[in-house]
Formats: C-alpha cells, sequence, structure tokens
C-alpha cells in the first residue's frame, strides 16, 4: 500500500502563488509515474500534472503549461506543484496520485493511489 498525504492548499488572491506538496509512504517501490489532478465543484476530476519518478520528466495540461511547475524530492519521497499566476477558474480540490505504471496518463481512472485532497480557492 502506498499512503499520500497533500499540504500546502489555502486561499490567494489572483495573481498569487501556493506550492502543494504530496508526502508518500508506504510501499516506496510501489510507484514510477505521480500526479496532480483537481476538481472543481460540479466538475469531473482533470489532469493537471504529472512527473515520471525515476527521471523528473514533466507533462502539463495545457491550462496550467508556464504557470504550474511539478517536482520531486526523491530522499523525501515528496511530489510538489508550485503553482504561479493563479486564476480564479484554478479553485478547485487538488489532488495527488501515485502508479507503478511507467507510461504517464492524463486519465484518473488509470492511477491506484490517491490522496486526501487539498483545497485551493482563488479570489478575484
Amino acid at each position: 500500500q502506498v499512503q499520500l498525504v497533500e499540504s500546502g492548499g489555502g486561499l490567494v488572491q489572483a495573481g498569487g502563488s501556493l506550492r502543494l506538496s504530496c508526502a508518500a509512504s508506504g510501499r516506496t517501490f510501489s510507484w514510477n509515474r505521480m500526479g496532480w489532478f483537481r476538481q472543481a465543484p460540479g466538475k469531473e476530476r482533470e489532469f493537471v500534472a504529472a512527473i515520471r519518478w525515476v527521471n523528473g520528466i514533466t507533462y502539463y495540461a495545457d491550462s496550467v503549461r508556464g504557470r504550474f511547475t511539478v517536482s520531486r524530492d526523491n530522499a523525501k519521497n515528496t511530489v510538489y506543484l508550485q503553482m504561479n499566476s493563479l486564476r480564479p477558474e484554478d479553485t478547485a480540490v487538488y489532488y495527488c496520485a501515485a502508479d507503478q505504471a511507467v507510461v504517464v496518463s492524463a486519465s484518473p481512472a488509470s492511477y491506484r493511489y490517491w490522496g486526501q485532497g487539498t483545497q485551493v480557492t482563488v479570489s478575484s
């Protein structure tokens, strides 16, 4: 089993920044990719960014590319999501997810392990 715990959410004004963290524990060899997703009220969960654990290659949704940066700290088993130039439409619950598969996917259904989520609210 893998446990994921997100932190770092909060309320920020448009144009501001937040950094989310996702600490992983448990069977640390059980994941090769980690992703960030978000879900706004009344909407489906959507892909935000992902990173391959072994080589750090990153992937982004078009809506956040250039504003968000995903990174990892192997020693701490932690993945980060640095969010800059935040917009009201970025408001959502943000989840991190992990999976053993190597190929990065934007589909939530392809990730086995999930955190509990952290709320990000961007005011206009």
